[in-house]
């Protein structure tokens, strides 16, 4: 337990760099004279460099193991977190070089998910959960220093000191992985990148997991993208002005960030008693009700806007763990990393896109200023809940195949 703790700490340090963008997107728009859809734009790049990572990662995990890769990767990771957060000076600078973030930043989450599975042959589902939870836990702390830097030193600051934790992060995972084998699961002859990839597709119940865990990231990293700046927007509404509102956005957002570190755990621990396609139909179900309803609250008291955003952390963020719990269990492990990789590039091709649809439909109903702004924040958050509808739908095929019998000891 005490191995796995020290090795989740390094996965929230490394995460801190995620919410960079997101915790002073409002005062970058004004800055920079950006629009809502080119600051999408912006994290939509650290998706997609993420997904690109993720895939590739994958493959050389299956090639070269999972310990080797994580270590470079991170080297990397905190190279390119630097570069970011003292060179972004514009949209366009900051589009390639937080996409080279992006890029870099994948070592820490697909190699560490296969070695922890590697490593914890009991429990996986809560093992992941607190491996995922580290993240959500890194992203608040991402937030929290972003929070307290602004109204001190500015935004520059901020992307600066979340530069810094990669390099603990780092550290930490060496350690960690001192005494951890590399293992290189053997494949046989001609089994090549793609020949891998076509045994998890010809894998019906390893796909529909691979769909569930799609449109589940449309819905969690839009949502992630767009929290801050939508807490600062309800702060301003109710009287906050200026950079205390986006500072007190943030502060707001990584406050349900913590409470999503519960959500991981809980949802991979539940899964592992009730079963792994009950716990994600029912977190599934109810973070949908949030990203149909979220938007169109603003206006409404700031402790209910907040109440409401732990409530769909907690459940957007749940199901995360046994989306790759149940995947580690319906793939041979010979083919895990390829199944992982093209999971990346899926979900997180999702993940891109989300948040650029989100700023256009925001500058679209801004368009004019015809629309009150409830109705607009109520059609921007509607996009997430409409990408994320057909993952109930998959989970549902899923849990009715003979092969559910493999998850969670039966419990499907």
């Amino acid at each position: 337990m005490l191995w796995l703790l020290q090795f989740c700490a390094a996965r929230a340090a490394f995460a801190t760099m995620f919410t960079a963008w997101s915790a002073v997107l409002p005062l970058l728009r004004t800055d920079w004279q950006i629009s809502a859809s080119q600051a999408g734009m912006v994290q939509s790049a650290y998706h997609v460099g993420f997904l690109i990572s993720l895939f590739a990662v994958g493959f050389l995990s299956d090639r070269h193991g999972a310990r080797r890769i994580y270590l470079l990767s991170s080297v990397a990771a905190v190279v390119s977190g630097l570069i970011f957060a003292v060179f972004a000076d514009g949209f366009v600078s900051a589009l390639l070089l937080y996409g080279l973030t992006g890029l870099c930043a994948g070592g820490s989450y697909t190699p560490g998910l296969a070695i922890i599975a590697q490593r914890m042959r009991e429990r996986q589902g809560r093992a992941l959960g607190f491996y995922l939870a580290a993240a959500s836990l890194g992203y608040a702390v991402g937030l929290l220093i972003a929070s307290a830097m602004i109204p001190l030193a500015g935004w520059r600051s901020a992307f600066i000191v979340t530069a810094c934790f990669p390099v603990l992060g780092l550290v930490l995972g060496y350690r960690a992985l001192r005494d951890v084998p590399n293992i290189v699961h053997p494949v046989p002859d001609g089994h090549g990148t793609r020949r891998r990839l076509l045994e998890v597709m010809r894998n019906k119940p390893a796909m529909l997991s691979i769909w569930g865990y799609t449109f589940h990231a449309w819905e969690l990293l839009g949502m992630w993208a767009w929290l801050p700046a939508f807490l600062a927007a309800a702060a301003i509404a109710s009287g906050t002005v200026g950079t205390q509102a986006v500072s007190l956005g943030a502060t707001l957002t990584a406050l349900t960030y913590l409470a999503a570190v519960v959500g991981s755990v809980l949802g991979g621990s539940l899964s592992d008693r009730w079963g792994r396609t009950t716990v994600t139909l029912m977190m599934a179900l109810a973070s949908l009700v949030c990203s149909f309803s979220f938007g169109w609250m603003i206006g409404l008291p700031m402790f209910l806007l907040v109440a409401v955003a732990v409530f769909y952390n907690v459940t957007g963020v749940a199901d995360s763990s046994i989306h790759s719990t149940t995947l580690t269990e319906l793939t041979d492990p010979r083919y895990l990393g390829a199944a992982y990789s093209l999971r990346s590039v899926l979900g997180f091709g999702a993940g891109a896109i989300a948040p650029w649809v989100f700023g256009l439909v925001l500058d679209w109903g801004r368009a004019g200023d015809a629309l009150p702004e409830h109705f607009v924040w109520g059609l921007a958050w509607s996009t997430l809940g409409l990408g994320g509808l057909l993952g109930p739908v998959v989970i549902w095929r899923l849990r009715h195949l003979p092969e559910a019998v493999k998850l969670a000891g039966g419990k499907r």
